[in-house]
């Protein structure tokens, strides 16, 4: 067994940016441990699809095209639709019923195109929600970034229930307060309160965490007289031991366009930095299931047993 006890979790997971593929494009990826094909067909729809062609095993994402609202292997022209049932053999006059490519739904929300993983092809439990910031001109365009990372989606989950590590590991000045955490469903929330050093001296603001399923979450970061900011944070399992993350923030825009550019940039800097700092301790660590836990630590076992959730019910979850 290695350093993780725990399967790939189900839920709506980040695939691509909704920009990435224009009309007829066609990508190879790999997530949840599969290699998986993202295309877009003529009409903008988009589709997540397994990568190998149930008739001779060729990878549809290297060399498949787009015709229409349907995919076409590269090896033998079978063409399949977006339900992932094959629509025309060019050499036959019949189709193979049987040939249907396992086909993930897809949801599109703030420019990102999600598909829903779960082992057992269960439906999708719960949405996601549309935030009002992407795309108003109040808000600035996404400064984004990603980092893929020796770990697992809960291990960097986890770090939203443990304020303590901030002080210790990224220096801030104080240990962040939580004040509520509250779980509903799939859904999680954790407000809190956090010193930050700006040039006015140290300035208490809000670091609230909303949580939608193991793979997105919203942070809304404020510090008061300077940024009201939201991360939209996509976390993609890549196999059983390796994540994507991707950060997106969004930045209130203030009166001054170069001053808004000038914070906006510090800000998203200094989050990335943390990223980079934890990292050496994610590849590093281990889970257990038993942490020896001090009495002010934060809410760490209660977003244990909420995570629990998703993994499949025939999982070995300690």
């Amino acid at each position: 067994m290695g350093r993780f006890p725990f399967p790939i979790p189900f839920g709506w997971f980040c695939v691509a940016m909704e920009g990435d593929l224009a009309p007829g494009d066609v990508t190879a990826t790999k997530y949840f441990g599969r290699d998986l094909v993202v295309w877009r067909d003529d009409d903008g729809v988009h589709h997540v699809q397994d990568a190998y062609c149930p008739h001779l095993g060729a990878h549809l994402g290297i060399g498949g095209v787009v015709g229409g609202a349907e995919i076409v292997c590269p090896f033998h022209a079978w063409r399949f639709d977006g339900s992932g049932a094959c629509t025309n053999i060019p050499y036959s006059e019949r189709v193979n019923k049987k040939a249907r490519l396992r086909t993930y739904p897809v949801l599109l929300r703030n420019r990102f195109v999600f598909a829903w993983y779960h082992p057992h092809d269960i439906e999708p439990q719960w949405d996601l929600p549309q935030m009002p910031e992407v795309g108003d001109p109040e808000w600035t365009d996404y400064y984004s970034s990603s980092y893929v990372i020796r770990t697992i989606p809960q291990e960097m989950s986890e770090n939203g229930a443990d304020p303590a590590h901030f002080k210790y590991v990224h220096g801030t000045d104080t240990i962040a307060e939580v004040l509520t955490y509250d779980t509903d469903g799939p859904c999680s929330t954790m407000l809190s309160r956090q010193s930050y050093v700006t040039p006015k001296g140290v300035e208490w603001g809000k670091i609230d965490v909303y949580n939608h399923g193991p793979g997105f979450s919203r942070v809304f970061f404020e510090i008061p007289g300077l940024v009201d900011a939201w991360n939209l944070a996509c976390t993609t399992p890549i196999d059983d031991d390796s994540t994507l993350v991707r950060f997106n923030f969004l930045v209130q825009r203030h009166a001054s366009a170069e001053f808004t550019e000038t914070i906006a940039k510090a800000f998203v800097k200094e989050i990335n930095k943390q990223v980079q700092e934890d990292t050496p301790i994610w590849e590093n660590k281990t889970f257990l299931p038993v942490p020896a836990l001090a009495d002010t630590d934060g809410p760490i076992v209660k977003f244990r047993k909420w995570y629990a959730q998703f993994y499949a019910d025939d999982a070995l979850v300690p």
